[in-house]
């Protein structure tokens, strides 16, 4: 283990390290707070022919249509029924708006750069380029999701930032 290996990547100790924390499939997992726009119950959205299976379609936010991303399916967690505790997270990927749906929101939660670790090496067939670093807050750990790299990676290229 290098001497970098054991703090948290520069891009992530310098941000405010506030943190929308969320749940899916019983997992918590969070995105920095400065990205969300807004959280939204989940409603209708309009199916897109040919996209991508984590595409569910679109959804018309005050007249911006917006992209909506089932981040089970773009994390290969298994499918789940949405039930009244889904929803949609708005965020900002670069110029771009997109809706992330997961399973519930959990809690604002503020974590101090000591507290934050990297993604461990866990060998070249896991993809974990999608995460800046985990989160240790007294039992729990919070994987911290890189939200450009994760919606940038769709292979569609109307949601590439």
């Amino acid at each position: 283990m290098s001497a970098s290996d054991k703090h948290p990547p520069a891009d992530l100790a310098a941000h405010e390290n506030q943190f929308l924390t969320f749940l899916l499939q019983d997992e918590e997992y969070g995105l920095e707070i400065l990205r969300v726009q807004e959280i939204r119950g989940y409603s209708k959205i309009t199916p897109l022919p040919n996209s991508p299976r984590e595409v569910k379609g679109v959804m018309n936010l005050r007249g911006t249509v917006v992209p909506i991303i089932d981040l089970r399916v773009r994390l290969g967690l298994r499918e789940a029924e949405y039930t009244r505790f889904t929803v949609i997270i708005v965020v900002t990927v670069g110029a771009k708006i997109v809706g992330l749906v997961v399973d519930a929101v959990s809690d604002v939660l503020n974590v101090e750069a000591k507290e934050m670790v990297p993604t461990p090496d866990l060998g070249a067939g896991v993809d974990t380029s999608f995460l800046n670093g985990i989160a240790r807050t007294g039992e729990r750990l919070v994987s911290l999701l890189n939200v450009d790299r994760l919606v940038g990676n769709t292979g569609t290229p109307a949601l590439t930032a």
